[in-house]
């Protein structure tokens, strides 16, 4: 029997590939300060209907638990962060950073880095309104990009703002309403797929079209690189510090673009905005996020009104990046190679000695070695095969020397003889020797 359309089975070696990604995740997280927090994987489909986008609705596994309660299998995070935060947000210290590495699901169409379960990182800030807020998480979606062996000729990030965009409706309508704005939006959205003539039809009723939309962006991007022409403009404003003054300083601005046709599909962002795609145009958007100020206000009925930010990465487009970049292969080949299933194989040659080779296996457990050994008899030729296959470095060989071991290492093939008990000081110094 086959496992259900669009989820995974995780053999070993898929296990180690998603374990590296986790891993790169977690890593760079807590080196920012970030720490880590879950949520559960079900939650009442009401959590949804309010705060998500429209398309998102349509692709919940939602159903009626044994209660009758209409649940839902989470899709995405920052509504279980919001009504989180919301509930306890008077224990914590502001602002937050939190972050998770959770497994998601989605009933959309399959096709290259989409599936319909995923594990995707997520990272917060609550309770921060600056521009400086915003360089940390574009700053932390770079660096784990990095981390994964990618360079600047590999990913960019093409940072938008919906602040700007209303900047711009509100100078061609007199007191446009937020229905207008999610339309003008939406269009712009949809213009990379669908051609300016169609986005154009859509625009009519708000009276502009794609080449002023265009032409319009194309302006505001030059007025972000010059800071005289910013009066006046908070949106422009916000965005000239996040480049210049927040991002410059760590040497990152060659990873970013100003692109305001990203605008991002959930009705809860507000602010900037920002999505991270491959250089070479092969995949789907790598990671996204940005600013839902409102969404906490939202959440708890206006009790708790802060600003928040974040960004989810998933692991389903990075897993196939990695495989088109050699080096990002590589770097994480060489992870996985150091972490399997066993240091050292103890080689039971003669069975008689089953009982000490036991005892020294424990020791060496317990002294924090991975270690490995043959639960049942078999052929000293086989038990070297096995630790081979096994990714062991070293074989302790227990038999007719006892209570000396044989020491051979794998690679070289190359032996030593040593009394047991000084094996583990021995491995010790190993460690040690560059």
């Amino acid at each position: 029997m086959q496992n259900l359309p669009g989820f995974r089975d995780f053999y070993p070696d898929d296990c180690a590939r998603r374990n590296y990604i986790l891993s790169a995740w977690r890593e760079v997280a807590r080196r920012y300060g970030f720490v880590e927090y879950d949520g559960p994987v079900l939650e009442p489909i009401e959590l949804y209907e309010k705060k998500s986008g429209g398309e998102l609705l349509g692709q919940l596994f939602d159903f009626y638990d044994k209660g009758q309660r209409h649940v839902a299998m989470r899709p995405e995070m920052t509504p279980t962060l919001a009504r989180m935060v919301a509930a306890r947000e008077k224990d914590f210290k502001k602002p937050l950073k939190w972050f998770c590495c959770a497994q998601f699901f989605r009933y959309e169409k399959q096709q290259r880095g989409r599936l319909r379960e995923f594990f995707q990182f997520n990272a917060d800030i609550i309770g921060e309104s600056s521009s400086a807020a915003d360089a940390e998480l574009i700053a932390l979606a770079v660096d784990i990009l990095r981390e994964l062996g990618f360079t600047e000729r590999d990913f960019l990030v093409r940072l938008s703002s919906r602040d700007v965009w209303a900047s711009f409706l509100a100078e061609k309508r007199t007191g446009f309403t937020s229905g207008e704005l999610d339309q003008l939006l939406a269009s712009i959205d949809k213009a990379e797929k669908q051609g300016d003539d169609a986005v154009d039809k859509q625009l009519q009723g708000l009276g502009v079209s794609m080449a002023e939309v265009r032409r319009w962006a194309g302006d505001w991007r030059e007025k972000i690189f010059n800071a005289s022409s910013l009066a006046g403009s908070v949106p422009l404003t916000h965005f000239h510090e996040l480049l210049h003054t927040h991002l410059k300083p760590r040497g990152l601005l060659r990873y970013v673009d100003v692109d305001f046709s990203i605008v991002r599909g959930l009705d809860y962002y507000t602010g900037i905005v920002f999505e991270v795609f491959d250089r070479g145009k092969k995949n789907r958007a790598l990671a996204g996020g940005g600013r839902y100020d409102e969404l906490l206000s939202l959440m708890s009925d206006g009790k708790v009104a802060m600003p928040a930010l974040g960004f989810g990465m998933g692991d389903v487009v990075l897993g196939n990046l990695i495989d088109d970049t050699p080096s990002a292969k590589a770097k994480m080949d060489a992870w996985i190679a150091q972490r399997q299933a066993a240091d050292l194989f103890v080689v039971i040659a003669k069975e008689e000695q089953r009982s000490e080779a036991l005892n020294l296996v424990q020791h060496l457990r317990e002294g924090g070695l991975r270690v490995d050994f043959p639960l049942t008899p078999a052929k000293v030729g086989k038990q070297f095969q096995t630790a081979e296959q096994l990714g062991a470095q070293l074989a302790v060989v227990v038999g007719d020397e006892w209570p000396k071991v044989s020491i051979k290492t794998l690679a070289t093939r190359a032996e030593e003889q040593i009394p047991h008990t000084e094996l583990a000081d021995w491995l010790r110094n190993r460690q040690k020797t560059p």
